[in-house]
């Protein structure tokens, strides 16, 4: 059985003028885990790192010129040349240029914009405004106003007064009501946020000339920004590719300085320790030789060589290396907890474990079919679903245990009429032909009764194979880890698996196989019992630990007890629990059964719309319970034999296409 994936510390002296190189090799290989984490601190945070100002700079334009991101793979990208830096420069001072000369010509069209609509909105001016403030009769109020607010303003004023827009915009307005009414419309002017403007005594209007005048200038003034816009559209077009490339290569040096600026040194050497897989140890050692001309020094270790490993205060990282198919279902292992480092590698295990079990509750070949159509798109990203396409052989794998399934029972989409030649045939080649091949509907014949009970008993020996892996992980585990004693006793142990395989063995004799009960099976039962439970001074003893009863007699004989239970109830509901996988799967048979009846009863156009809307909810829906019941069994039925103990994750230094501390 594959163990976690075997490491090697290296230790690596680097000359000042080559460590920007072995930096940019390991975080393009990403292969390489720092032994320790960084300090933090705001020295280091604040080290000089005059890329990452140059990069900043250039991700400015690129926002300025709206272009896209850079995302293109970092391990494409080469560290910047000194010519670089000035292309940079001068992209850099072209754009500022064009931004000063953009933000005067926005202003100054502000200025004319606002100039020509204040004229425009006494054009039509006339008399004297001396001469109607005067009028005995009007209260005349002139000023700015929320064009929103107009119509409201209008519609709240009434009869009361008159008020009329200046201009087309109907944002400077002239009201007028009489003299008595002058408050009230003082009030309801203030109420929409309305500014009085200061208008001379003598004002009488704008002189066309003047306003043919600011018309020209407001259309001059637009040409222009018209005109830097497309400047800045075609510098864009011309510059994306330079700025795209010259992007990476500043993301790339400036992660590289910020690494560097962390990293142990003197004036001349750096000094770097890390983990990497032994598999890549040669390979990157004869490239860090190539790259620096040989200018480096290597040292090796194994996890036995590392006195910080040795005693206890160290974990070596792990790493799980298998194909696309196992290697998709890692995250989940890392998402209950690490391995630890030299024990088996339980990801196939659940691979296989996780397909079955979803498999047998989600029975449906059209539904499963579905499932496959979707995990060969996601491989194909033809569907991009954020970071879920790398699940896709998952999906492909639950959609065909789904499809093997549901050809057993004789579904497809919920309709057992489509399959009935297919399990026709094939139960032709055995004997009697018969459909389906695995009858899960209960019905007024005792024999689906009986077929249905033979279903959760194939459910509990499912449960059985997985709980029995658990433990001989467990047990060889331990082994490997020369920790005897947990190997050989406590609940999980030899003596703990024993117990649980003869009990049921024992089970199965009496009530399949009509057997009575012997002296011996209750010896077999009480021993190995007795050692699964009061197996703690034992793990002592063989260990070498002392003394063999720590707490005193009293406190292992309480523990026992409890254990006595633990162990009982801990087993039981281990094996009782996999009755979810047959009740899911006659859940699911019966769900099917009621979209068939009801897209049955209903007209054509009506029937088709049932049978869509309800595979649609099964498959969405009761996937999502079935996905999580599998999960549910994998980590509480499972990991629990062997996880006892977690590990450190294997988490390699890698550039990012943008840098985190941007």
């Amino acid at each position: 059985m594959a163990k976690t994936t075997p490491m090697r510390l290296i230790e690596l002296m680097v000359l000042k003028q080559d460590i920007s190189k072995v930096l940019s090799y390991l975080g393009k290989q990403g292969c390489f885990q720092f032994q320790s984490a960084f300090d933090e601190t705001e020295k280091s945070r604040e080290s000089i790192n005059q890329e990452l100002e140059y990069y900043r700079s250039l991700d400015q334009v690129r926002a300025y010129l709206n272009l896209n991101e850079f995302s293109d793979p970092i391990i494409k990208c080469e560290l910047p040349e000194p010519q670089d830096f000035d292309a940079v420069t001068s992209i850099v001072n072209d754009i500022k240029e064009l931004q000063k000369q953009d933000a005067d010509e926005h202003d100054n069209n502000k200025r004319i914009t606002e100039a020509y609509d204040e004229a425009l909105a006494f054009s039509n001016l006339k008399a004297s405004y001396s001469e109607l403030e005067h009028l005995s009769f009007l209260s005349l109020r002139i000023g700015k106003i929320d064009p929103k607010e107009f119509d409201e303003l209008k519609f709240d004023i009434g009869n009361r007064a008159i008020v009329l827009p200046l201009g087309e915009d109907k944002s400077r307005i002239l009201a007028a009501s009489s003299k008595k009414g002058r408050f009230a419309l003082d009030t309801e002017l203030k109420k929409h946020n309305f500014i009085n403007m200061e208008i001379p005594e003598d004002f009488k209007g704008i002189p066309d000339d003047v306003l043919d005048s600011l018309k020209v200038q407001k259309a001059e003034s637009d040409k222009k920004l018209e005109l830097l816009s497309k400047q800045r559209i075609n510098f864009a077009d011309t510059h994306k590719v330079s700025i795209n490339t010259l992007l990476g290569k500043m993301s790339l040096a400036c992660q590289v300085r910020a690494t560097e600026n962390k990293l142990e040194s003197t004036k001349h050497v750096y000094r770097i320790t890390g983990w990497i897989p032994l598999l890549d140890t040669d390979d990157v050692i004869k490239h860090l030789e190539t790259i620096t001309e040989k200018r480096i020094a290597i040292r090796k270790y194994e996890p036995e060589e590392v006195p910080s490993v040795v005693n206890g205060r160290e974990q070596v990282p792990v790493e799980l290396k298998h194909g696309k198919f196992v290697s998709s279902f890692k995250r989940m292992i890392f998402s209950y907890g690490s391995p630890v480092y030299g024990t088996i590698d339980p990801t196939p295990f659940v691979a296989i474990f996780f397909t079955i079990l979803f498999g047998i509750m989600f029975g449906d070949a059209g539904q499963g079919l579905v499932f496959l159509l979707a995990g060969i798109l996601m491989a194909a990203k033809v569907i991009k679903v954020g970071g879920w396409n790398k699940f896709a052989p998952i999906f492909m794998a639950i959609g065909i245990t789904s499809m093997i399934m549901g050809v057993l029972t004789g579904e497809f989409f919920a309709n057992e009429e489509i399959l009935e030649p297919v399990s026709l045939w094939i139960t032709g080649l055995f004997g009697k032909a018969h459909h389906p091949i695995l009858h899960m509907m209960p019905s007024s014949d005792p024999h689906s009764i009986v077929n249905m009970f033979k279903f959760f008993g194939f459910s509990v020996a499912v449960g059985f194979i997985i709980n029995s892996t658990g433990l001989i992980l467990n047990i060889i585990n331990n082994l490997s880890r020369k920790k005897f004693g947990k190997a050989f006793f406590g609940k999980y142990g030899l003596s703990g698996a024993c117990f649980f395989w003869y009990v049921i063995v024992f089970v199965v004799r009496i009530f399949l196989l009509k057997m009575t009960p012997q002296i011996y099976d209750w010896i077999v039962i009480g021993v190995t019992l007795f050692f699964a439970a009061f197996g703690e001074p034992f793990e002592r003893l063989i260990d070498g630990e002392r003394p063999v009863i720590e707490n005193g007699l009293g406190a292992v004989l309480i523990g026992g007890l409890v254990e006595v239970i633990e162990v009982l109830s801990g087993y039981m509901s281990n094996t009782v629990s996999f009755l979810r996988v047959g009740a899911f799967a006659l859940a699911h048979a019966v769900l099917g059964f009621i979209i068939a009846k009801m897209s049955g009863l209903a007209p054509a156009v009506g029937g088709i719309a049932i049978s869509i809307i309800g595979n649609v909810i099964v498959i969405v829906l009761e996937g999502m319970i079935v996905a999580i019941q599998v999960i549910r069994l994998q980590y509480y039925e499972f990991f629990s034999k062997f996880f006892n103990e977690t590990g450190r994750e294997f988490k390699p230094f890698q550039f990012t296409s943008t840098p985190e501390f941007k």
